[in-house]
């Protein structure tokens, strides 16, 4: 199994990107998946996650300026970022939570937002 993550980039402050992270292989059943992110010298946080029937979750620092969404058939989770500020300059993971299998990592997508 492995997650592919896409959408990252460089994006003035007050810009938009869509993150994407697909799943491949027999990965099952997805519970919750999610989003998480590491700036330089700080700890993972998590930003944004999703239950298998909908339930979000956002960190106060996102909420009203990101959206998480998922496709099941497609075995992909977003993340629409808008009005983007620096402090969101992070490298970006997506997770994905199996009952059966445990829990798969992306490679990490960069997000630079410029000033």
């Amino acid at each position: 199994v492995q997650l592919q993550a896409s959408g990252g980039g460089l994006v003035q402050a007050g810009g938009s990107l869509r993150l994407s992270c697909t799943a491949s292989g027999s990965i099952g059943s997805i519970a919750t998946m999610g989003w998480y992110r590491q700036a330089p010298g700080n700890q993972r946080e998590v930003v944004a996650t999703i239950t298998s029937v909908g339930r979000v979750n956002y960190a106060d620092s996102v909420k009203g300026r990101f959206t998480i969404s998922r496709d099941n058939a497609k075995k992909t989770v977003y993340l629409q970022m808008n009005s983007l500020q620096p402090d969101d300059t992070a490298v970006y993971y997506c997770k994905m939570g199996t009952v059966i299998l445990g829990d798969f990592w992306g490679q990490g997508t960069l997000v630079t937002v410029s000033s």
